[in-house]
């Protein structure tokens, strides 16, 4: 975690939300007690933070200083609504590419995934505030910058966005082996958004069974899966070839 998208203590990060700052995570001790911490706790409910409970031992490794507990990354980008982003990509006249991330937790694997993104001139990237990759150094590192040029959408529940999208007419299309439909049976020219799953337990089932179509990867060798974001840049640069 790079300092610089880092911020430490308990009034520090309460501040911090209730200033409006993107603050894209809170590591809390899992011991941690007290009526400021409870303040704290409070605050981040009610502001959709998402934070997780750690041992001190990761406290200590994320920061030298006095954290009383508690450290918070801090996105160096701003994240766009979900309807301004339809509404947006809607009126610029271009078909859109969505990118749907259904909880990708590796901050590496979001920032090259971010690069292929805006390389394939995807449209805007989806992801669900909790259980998500935060926006870190590491992803703008591995992105190449790239985080800067793409519009990332935070939602609260990854299913809430897919029918919004099928309500707005984008057809929905899982990356998934759960399927024997290849990817190169797929129409991908119409507006479209592709979600990809997980590094461990790939797409969730409940998620599965509400998109309009699935996909996969022809795969020939004894391993039976590919890294996410190498599978992602596959389905992308379908996408771009079929509408070349």
């Amino acid at each position: 975690m790079e300092k610089e998208h880092q911020i430490f203590g308990i009034r520090a990060v309460m501040e911090a939300i209730l200033s409006g700052k993107e603050v894209d995570k809170v590591f809390i001790h899992k011991e941690a007690s007290g009526e400021l911490m409870k303040d704290l706790m409070k605050v981040m409910k009610r502001n959709n933070v998402n934070f997780t409970h750690v041992p001190v031992e990761k406290l200590n490794r994320l920061t030298p200083n006095n954290h009383q507990g508690v450290v918070a990354t801090i996105s160096p980008v701003a994240f766009v609504k979900l309807e301004d982003l339809v509404e947006s990509v809607a009126n610029s006249g271009v078909t859109p590419l969505f990118l749907i991330l259904d909880q990708i937790s590796d901050a590496r694997n979001f920032g090259a995934i971010i690069r292929t993104a805006e390389c394939c001139g995807v449209s805007g990237i989806i992801v669900q505030k909790a259980g998500s990759a935060p926006v870190n150094g590491d992803t703008v590192k591995t992105s190449a910058g790239a985080v800067f040029n793409v519009p990332i959408c935070k939602v609260e529940h990854i299913k809430d966005a897919i029918f919004y999208l099928q309500g707005s007419g984008i057809k929905t299309v899982a990356a998934t082996e759960k399927t024997d439909n290849s990817l190169y049976d797929i129409s991908l020219s119409e507006p479209v958004a592709i979600i990809m799953g997980s590094e461990d337990r790939g797409i969730n089932p409940s998620v599965l069974k509400i998109v309009d179509e699935a996909a996969k990867l022809p795969m020939s060798g004894t391993i039976g899966s590919l890294n996410v974001s190498v599978a992602c840049g596959a389905f992308l640069y379908e996408a771009v070839r079929q509408r070349r």
